[in-house]
């Protein structure tokens, strides 16, 4: 007999591991490959379908469960570090203005709730929330985290 078990289990797993080439899925095609793979070993010993279908999918759930740790987490992207913006327009206190930021215009609010910054004022961005930017003025920024040098106002 030319299409028994065993090669049916072997033609699923090679195809479902080629799929995952095809179509990424976080190794999800690949691990099901890899238990088709298995279960054609055990249809060897153990001629009931059912048995088979149900052990494939025993093995492919363990298997992502269980490999799942072992691949990189995604992240959202965010902004990773403070970057350089200018301000377009004036950021009111509490309101929202506009900055240019990796070349392209936001939405942009103060960090501090209570400060003001003018147009053409460059501003680090702190934070994003949406498509929010919050920044803060430079020139606030770098005199609070450096104080001036004792040297330096002789």
């Amino acid at each position: 007999m030319l299409l028994n078990p065993t090669i049916l289990w072997l033609l699923a797993g090679a195809i479902l591991c080629f799929l995952e080439l095809l179509v990424p899925t976080a190794f999800v095609e690949f691990m099901m490959g890899l238990s088709a793979f298995v279960v054609a070993g055990v249809s060897l010993l153990i001629p009931s379908v059912s048995l088979q279908v149900a052990l494939w999918m025993i093995f492919s759930v363990a298997s992502i469960f269980a490999f799942r740790r072992l691949l990189p987490h995604r992240t959202v992207a965010t902004i990773a570090d403070a970057k350089e913006a200018e301000t377009l327009t004036e950021i009111l206190p509490g309101q929202p203005g506009r900055v240019l930021y990796e070349g392209n215009s936001w939405r942009a609010q103060c960090e501090d709730q209570d400060s003001m910054i003018a147009a053409q004022e460059k501003v680090i961005v702190v934070r994003r929330e949406g498509n929010t930017l919050f920044v803060l003025p430079e020139n606030l920024l770098h005199s609070s985290v450096y104080p001036p040098n004792q040297n330096q106002l002789k």
